[in-house]
Formats: C-alpha cells, structure tokens, sequence
C-alpha cells in the first residue's frame, strides 16, 4: 500500500500519524474493538491492506509484523452492555479514543476510518475507506480485526450454541437462527433489532 497521504500530512508537519480503526461494529454479539497505529515511516511491510480484502491466516501472519514495526500501537475493547448503554456509534469512539489515548509516543494527528472523533487535542481526519488510502489505518484495521476474531473464539467456547467461532458475531443465517432456538446470550447487543426483533413489534 502507498502512503501518499502520510507524506502530505508529513509535509504539512505531522511526524507521528496516528491511523485508528474499528472491528465488530456491525455485529449483533461481543465488543466493538478499535486499535491505533503509529507506522514507522521507514518501514513498509508488503500485504498491509484493508483488512476486510486479507484472509484470517494473512491477517495473523501480519499482526505481529505490523506491532513490531510500529512506532506504538494499541488495542481497546468496548463490551457489549456499554454498546446497549450508549449506542454503537458512541462505543465505537469510545474505543478508538481509548485506543489513540494509550499511545506512547503520543501522535501528532489522527486519520480514522470515517468516525470522526470529538474531544482530541491533536487534528483529526476521519475518512472514508480509510482503511483503503492510509497505511497506518489499514494497519490498525489489521490488528482490530486480529484481535476481535480472537474475543469471539474464546467467546465461542462459552456460548458454543450461537457459532461465534465462525461468523465472528455477525448476522449470519445460522446466528439469527441461533437466536430464535436459544434467545440471546449474555454477549448479545440487546438494542439491535436482530437480536430482539419482538421489541418493534406492536410499536405505534
């Protein structure tokens, strides 16, 4: 991947760009996850791209590669009950700016996959596909959705009836499925329709 956009936020100043991401924002079951990464403008690793284009064995063969060529990086989680509390939107910042907040060295700026982020003293651009313009953000993109499919196998060994081992919480036929056998579990989002379809029902 080019880092075109690196070089220009470089050019106007911004050393240390911060690229954050989230994964699991659409999912019906466990936490949304976000992660931000500071690359080494000197190192480029080959097969970085949006993680959702790489497979799951080509995803965790970079993982590693991409902590230990960064700058800093940093992965946070927000559960599924504060997702219920607060909605997913204002989850998913939460975790990014928990994510961006736990970065050491500190960046200069952040590019974000197309949530834009309150409450930063450092410029912040969201974009969208970020994950498809910006190397930091496709390597943070990389390092979300490494470390969220790894939640949902754990996840799976305690609800093995729902599936999370494969579809990772998504609304697959077989977890929609699931859900009509078995109701929700204890790592459902309770406020997603699809989880509990009954609630819009009868409104109005």
């Amino acid at each position: 991947m080019v880092r075109g956009l690196e070089r220009l936020l470089g050019v106007a100043g911004f050393d240390l760009v911060a690229g954050v991401d989230e994964a699991g924002r659409g999912c019906l079951a466990g936490p949304v996850v976000a992660a931000a990464v500071i690359a080494d403008p000197r190192r480029s690793l080959p097969g970085v791209d949006d993680s959702k284009r790489l497979t799951a064995a080509a995803r965790e063969r970079l993982e590693e590669k991409v902590q230990q060529a960064s700058l800093a990086w940093a992965v946070a989680e927000v559960s599924p009950r504060v997702i219920d509390r607060i909605n997913i939107l204002e989850a998913t910042r939460r975790a990014m700016l928990q994510a961006l907040g736990e970065l050491d060295p500190s960046p200069d700026c952040a590019v974000v996959d197309a949530v834009p982020l309150r409450r930063l003293s450092i410029p912040c651009l969201p974009m969208v596909r970020g994950d498809s313009v910006c190397y930091a953000v496709a390597c943070a993109s990389i390092l979300a959705k490494v470390a969220r499919d790894r939640i949902m196998q754990q996840l799976d060994h305690h609800y093995p009836h729902y599936g999370f081992a494969k579809h990772k919480g998504y609304g697959a036929p077989a977890h929609l499925q699931a859900l009509r056998e078995y109701g929700p579990s204890p790592v459902h989002r309770l406020t997603f329709g699809s989880v509990l379809p009954r609630r819009q029902e009868g409104v109005g």
